[in-house]
């Protein structure tokens, strides 16, 4: 897929393809990369990038920025979140998503908050001139369709985070686009920006997929704008979340997003995926009164919207999903015994 997403037009590359032999029913492949129903024997999907390098813009909407603040201020004790919430919107005073990131009212917005004892690192990547970028996992790491995700069985405050990801190749060219969940464990975050790791980057804990949609006449980087996700979590014991993700109301373009993560001081060879970040941050209880929402084992995380397709993963603990064994050396020796290692 990184050789792929290099060529001059991939879109064009892969229509010229289509005379090659078929692996396998589409409908039948997807049936058989549900985690509980996998035949070993048979073809499932995998997430669909291999060399990439895994990369997540953080505190791009105006809801998720004030939540992250949120999860600091309360230093990730969910039940604080509702007293906290109420105190940062008082102080605030102003709808942040009227402000341009990096420009002179958010520079004076700055300089108010921090009289007022309210500024955070937060609002820094939020509203100033530089977006937050982080690896979220490492490459191959990350798992496809009807694969379990992963949260640490100590997390006792966490959330999907429902984004669209952008296919880079490694000039910098935005290419494709697909659907991905950047799970986040809220408590982890909240007690020290510092444990963003281990907030991030845990077993399973990346999922992409189904496909990355290539950009053509049909489909670019305008309809990634335009975009809104849909969220349903549906746990086992009968409980129901819905959310969206309107990409109109990003504070950042995507594409400064891109140009932020690669240029003359940082390359990626073999390209990069780029998570774009969330609005979705949910509030209401799921138990406790005042606890807000948290995962549970059994949720099945569905993420859609029309053009990308739907990517559908159920929720277990890092620790028990499937360990991550096939890294780079097992590609290439992999590639090695059948003879294909000159091609990559």
């Amino acid at each position: 897929m990184s050789t792929l997403l290099d060529a001059d037009d991939p879109a064009a590359l892969v229509r010229k393809a289509s005379d090659l032999p078929r692996i396998g029913d589409l409908a039948a492949i997807l049936a058989n990369s549900a985690h509980d129903a996998c035949d070993p024997s048979k073809p499932w999907f995998l997430c669909p990038i291999d060399l990439q390098a895994v990369k997540a813009s953080g505190v791009t909407f105006v809801a998720s920025l004030l939540e992250r603040v949120i999860e600091e201020q309360a230093r990730g004790d969910a039940g604080k979140a509702e007293a906290v919430r109420k105190t940062m919107m008082d102080a605030l005073g102003t709808d942040l998503s009227e402000i341009q990131p990096g420009s002179d009212s958010a520079t004076r917005l700055k300089e108010l908050l921090i009289e007022r004892g309210v500024w955070s690192q937060y609002l820094e990547v939020g509203i100033g001139p530089d977006a937050e970028i982080f690896t979220k996992t490492q490459p191959m790491a990350s798992v496809g369709i009807g694969a379990e995700i992963g949260i640490l069985a100590a997390s006792t405050w966490n959330n999907p985070e429902p984004e669209i990801v952008l296919a880079v190749s490694s000039a910098g060219k935005t290419v494709g686009a697909t659907l991905g969940n950047d799970v986040n464990l809220r408590d982890m975050e909240g007690r020290s920006a510092l444990l963003l790791g281990k907030a991030k980057d845990n077993n399973a804990s990346s999922a992409i997929g189904p496909f990355i949609r290539l950009f053509d006449d049909t489909f670019g980087i305008d309809d990634v704008r335009r975009a809104e996700l849909a969220m349903t979590v549906e746990g086992p014991e009968g409980y129901t979340l819905t959310g969206s993700s309107n990409m109109a109301k990003i504070s950042r373009d995507p594409l400064d997003l891109v140009q932020q993560a690669i240029g003359a001081n940082h390359q990626y060879p073999d390209g990069f995926v780029l998570f774009l970040g969330t609005m979705f941050a949910p509030v209401e209880d799921r138990d406790e009164p005042g606890a807000g929402f948290t995962h549970k084992v059994g949720d099945v995380v569905r993420i859609e919207t029309p053009k990308l397709g739907a990517l559908v993963n159920r929720v277990t603990t890092s620790d028990k999903a499937p360990k991550w064994e096939f890294g780079v050396r097992a590609l290439v020796a992999n590639l090695a015994r059948r003879g294909l290692a000159d091609r990559i």
